[in-house]
């Protein structure tokens, strides 16, 4: 294979009114870029939500599990190798084998985790196995903790402060969502009517204000194929069904703060799916001039990341391949892929494409 492989991914996508991810109070999150004010959605909030769009739909892939009650997941993985344990000796058993790895749990009865620790499913299971079996041996039970890892753990990452040789290197980086144009904050507010109210009350049950803003958004995130590949025991098919998964979840998944609220259920208006062989490459810096417009930001936007997208040319090697996605009809205007195509067709493309460099 290529020893360099990298994916890189765009999107714009245009977010309705709404206050999906929220800073401490309460507001939408926002950062300064060129001088102006742009919404901002934290790449951990839609890592969360591509997450939880793998768990849906990755019924093909190792699919990790992030929780503190890693000793109570684990003894369910023990309770169904060995039916007639008690919950409680389950518990035992888990606790035991996750203390000889070096993972470190708590006093309460279910020895919940101080942190979050990520586990794939693959090593839950073999980690039952081997707490069923009486294995001990630290060395090989953080074998198995390292073995075969989750496309997520693989893909995000995994730390433990107490332990570090147990860290997963995250193959990919998902940046933090801004709009392409400068933004202001707006504000609802709202009421609500007591249905069992008198009939002469005309006041309401409560009210209150939720700051929101609109916005068109740029996205990216990229992914070091050639590492994801090796942490996958350089098993080429299932990486790149997982890449497809990715790719599908960054385009898909959606975070759903306020959702309710808001219904800002939207999808991107321009999905690039570029591959390169020398590093990955983040167009935001068609951006740091905002946008400036009363008739719209998307086609100007996409306009925009075309034309970044020729000129840092002139520092990095020319894409291996690039595909795209557009609803967007201007003529002339995008030079990111060879042919407009649809997303069923992009993924089978890509996958084609990868499967020839791997």
């Amino acid at each position: 294979m290529n020893t360099r492989l990298f994916l890189d991914i765009q999107a714009i996508q245009t977010v309705p009114p709404c206050n999906m991810n929220r800073d401490d109070a309460g507001s939408p999150k926002t950062a300064q870029y060129g001088g102006a004010t742009r919404t901002r959605v934290s790449s951990q909030c839609w890592k969360h939500s591509m997450r939880e769009y793998f768990k849906e739909h990755g019924s093909d892939s190792n699919v990790g599990i992030r929780s503190k009650n890693i000793v109570k997941y684990v003894a369910d993985k023990i309770i169904a190798l060995k039916p007639e344990l008690s919950e409680q000796e389950a518990l035992d058993l888990s606790n035991k084998a996750l203390n000889n790895a070096g993972v470190k749990t708590g006093n309460d009865k279910l020895h919940t985790l101080k942190a979050l620790f990520f586990l794939g499913e693959t090593q839950a299971n073999a980690l039952a196995q081997a707490a069923v079996g009486n294995v001990t041996d630290r060395k090989r039970l953080q074998e198995i903790l390292k073995a075969n890892p989750a496309v997520d753990i693989a893909l995000f990452g995994r730390m433990l402060a107490d332990d570090p040789s147990l860290n997963e290197d995250a193959s990919s980086q998902v940046a933090h969502a801004i709009s392409t144009h400068a933004v202001r904050a707006e504000f609802d507010y709202y009421t609500a009517i007591d249905d069992l109210s008198e009939e002469d009350n005309a006041g309401a049950g409560m009210l209150g204000t939720i700051e929101y803003n609109s916005s068109t958004l740029y996205r990216y995130a990229n992914v070091a194929i050639h590492e994801f590949v090796h942490q996958l025991n350089d098993d080429r098919e299932s990486a790149i069904n997982a890449l497809r998964l990715f790719i599908e979840a960054f385009a898909n998944a959606m975070p759903a703060g306020k959702a309710n609220t808001f219904a800002n259920q939207t999808l991107p208006q321009m999905l690039a799916v570029t591959l390169r062989d020398d590093r990955p490459v983040n167009l935001v810096s068609a951006f740091e001039d905002p946008v400036k417009s009363g008739d719209g930001y998307v086609s100007k936007s996409i306009a925009k990341l075309s034309r970044e997208y020729e000129k840092v040319q002139k520092f990095v090697h020319r894409p291996l391949a690039s595909f795209y996605v557009t609803t967007d009809s201007s003529d002339g205007q995008l030079k990111l892929g060879t042919e407009e195509q649809n997303m069923q067709k992009l993924l089978d493309d890509f996958s084609a494409k990868v499967s020839e460099l791997l």
